[in-house]
């Protein structure tokens, strides 16, 4: 664990951004074993006191950049007063042979799982830097109020969101998902990522199968959210929803499943719907 003495991190840039501030930070990761990258707005209300907060976790081929850059959130966040947290995808620059090679395994594709298998399992630790590494960092340095926090994300990050919180129903108010990766187990970029990083047997995936989780009892206490474009490339391929609803319906587990018409994968159908997964973990936030 990250020793509470070193819990320093460094400025990569900041900007004015809607009265608040959208700054870029490194700093040393113990989980990943090098350093790491990630983004925060700071709304506002963040300069007079702590603020809730919003973790985002991206997809496939992401950095934090994307959702910071792209999805325009920091107005709404800045009305709504809530820290924006968006974190790398993976670690960097680890000099494993072939990690940049396949955009569905390694670079940008930690899969928000902690590895077993060598030699991943030095640098591949992203669901212990989520949870528990980069929290200590965000409390040790910007005005936040860590009693209150929620997450969301999209695809890969969307099954991470998922998993995460239905693991840790305590920690997060809220839980929101774009065109979250639901069954990773049953699908071409879970079968592909789940044996090299967790090894052959398939009962060490299911900890990160968010349809599996439900069917093994674990619950999240509010609504789940999650949007869905019905235009979505991927959606018959490796998203499946459906298998979501009918986990959920089969558990008892609230969802709210939205398929959007006409909608793709990427950020212009995020931006879109954005403002409502905002408001969405605001009202949770607030209670």
């Amino acid at each position: 664990m990250t020793d509470a003495a070193n819990l320093t991190v460094e400025k990569i840039s900041e900007a004015r951004c809607f009265g608040g501030v959208q700054g870029f930070y490194r700093h040393a990761s113990v989980a990943c074993n090098g350093a790491m990258r990630f983004a925060v707005y700071r709304p506002p209300q963040a300069e007079k006191e702590p603020v809730p907060v919003l973790y985002y976790l991206s997809g496939l081929t992401c950095t934090e950049e994307n959702f910071t850059i792209k999805a325009g959130a920091q107005r709404v966040a800045s009305e709504l007063g809530l820290m924006l947290v968006m974190p790398d995808t993976s670690p960097r620059n680890t000099d494993i042979p072939g990690v940049a090679d396949d955009f569905e395994f390694g670079n940008a594709a930690g899969f928000y799982l902690d590895a077993t298998q060598e030699p991943y399992a030095k640098f591949f630790n992203m669901y212990t830097y989520v949870t528990a590494e980069l929290p200590r960092f965000i409390a040790a340095n910007f005005p936040a109020n860590m009693a209150r926090q929620s997450i969301f994300g999209h695809s890969m990050g969307g099954h991470g969101a998922l998993t995460i919180a239905l693991k840790n129903p305590d920690r997060y108010r809220s839980v929101s998902a774009f065109s979250p990766m639901v069954a990773p187990m049953r699908v071409r970029w879970g079968e592909k990522a789940f044996p090299r990083y967790l090894g052959s047997d398939r009962e060490t995936w299911r900890q990160y199968d968010a349809c599996d989780l439900i069917a093994q009892g674990r619950r999240f206490p509010g609504e789940i959210l999650v949007d869905q474009g019905d235009a979505d490339g991927f959606l018959n391929d490796t998203l499946h929803p459906e298998w979501l609803g009918q986990a959920c319906a089969s558990a008892g587990q609230s969802l709210r499943l939205r398929l959007q018409p006409g909608y793709d994968h990427s950020y212009y159908f995020i931006s879109t719907f954005v403002e409502d997964h905002l408001r969405h973990h605001a009202a949770a936030l607030r209670s």
